[in-house]
């Protein structure tokens, strides 16, 4: 038992520096090949390996000086750290030490093509695939290291998932709706106190597998589909050699922010729309009538839906000339 614990430890922390190392030496290799280029040195010169040694560097400088020191505090449960449930200082320092810099350098090297006239590297796939697969493999990692990697695990959802009636909230009049419970087609409903289950007898009832650590997976992937598609706007050559890709890659580093908050905290509903959709709406706007069709309708549509939901059903449901049941009253 021991021995499977150590090894969970170890790799989920291989993958987390990796994660925090490998997105850092990839994009400023990138950005040192530019430099060289401008200066006619190639990969060769002393303004390559010098950007490339300052790499080394800066992550080794990290490494000790903020990750090491990070990760002993968190193991070492210190009270300003796990106290304060409602957010994750690794996730915080990852985004800050990793991923800012990674796409400030991506607007570094953007700006060093514009002014030298140069078409030389568009970012589009490799560099931005990796920082955000390092931000998955991060938040992945923090939600599932503790829980079994083996054999069964629980029935229930653990805490990181939603129950369907916890989301059930009370009524103006004060009462809380009910969830009918429909026992027809082999489908098995169990109501206890605000929390329904349902399970599935008969034939096909393997196709209701379901696992709160598999889950996991999903959701790192779906939290970022938005930002993967913003970041894949700035990889046409259109918009990669012009000056929007400075708010695209800021608002994209924004959006980042996200991941500080735990998964499912009300918090997150509102910062999704102030440091994504709101944001991502108004840039998906200019793109549109800048250049055309470099960003898929669907998520201006997406965009623009959320943050209208979220104003209606919050503010503007809470109105006397919207509440009509305080009218009749």
């Amino acid at each position: 038992m021991g021995s499977g614990r150590t090894l969970k430890l170890v790799v989920c922390e291989v993958l987390q520096f990796a994660g925090l190392c490998v997105p850092l030496f990839v994009v400023m290799q990138r950005f040192a090949a530019i430099v060289a280029k401008v200066q006619g040195g190639g990969s060769t010169g002393g303004a390559y390996w010098l950007i490339v040694a300052s790499s080394v560097a800066y992550v080794t400088s990290v490494t000790l000086l903020v990750w090491v020191p990070l990760k002993y505090m968190v193991f070492a449960k210190k009270r300003f750290l796990v106290r304060r449930k409602k957010w994750r200082p690794v996730a915080l320092v990852f985004v800050i030490v990793s991923t800012m810099p990674c796409f400030a350098f991506l607007i570094a090297s953007s700006e060093v093509q514009i002014r030298n006239n140069l078409r030389h590297d568009t970012f589009g796939e490799l560099p931005v695939s990796l920082i955000l697969f390092s931000l998955i493999c991060m938040d992945v990692v923090e939600r599932i290291r503790h829980c079994r990697l083996t054999g069964q695990g629980e029935r229930q959802r653990g805490s990181d998932r939603s129950h369907i009636g916890s989301a059930l909230r009370p009524e103006p009049n004060g009462t809380v709706p009910r969830i009918p419970v429909s026992t027809e087609r082999g489908f098995r409903a169990s109501e206890s106190g605000s929390r329904v289950t349902y399970t599935r007898s008969g034939p096909l009832r393997f196709l209701c597998a379901s696992d709160a650590r598999a889950d996991v997976f999903v959701d790192g992937f779906m939290f970022w589909m938005d930002t993967a598609e913003m970041t894949r706007a700035v990889s046409h050559p259109l918009v990669c050699y012009s000056g929007w890709v400075c708010p695209i890659y800021v608002f994209c580093c924004l959006s980042c922010l996200r991941v500080v908050v735990t998964p499912h905290d009300p918090l997150l509903s509102s910062l999704g729309v102030v440091l994504q959709d709101l944001p991502f709406l108004f840039v998906r706007a200019g793109l549109l009538a800048f250049f055309g069709l470099v960003t898929p309708l669907l998520y201006l549509l997406k965009n623009l839906l959320v943050c209208l939901a979220f104003i209606y059903f919050n503010f503007m449901t809470k109105l006397r000339i919207f509440n009509t049941q305080r009218m009749y009253l």
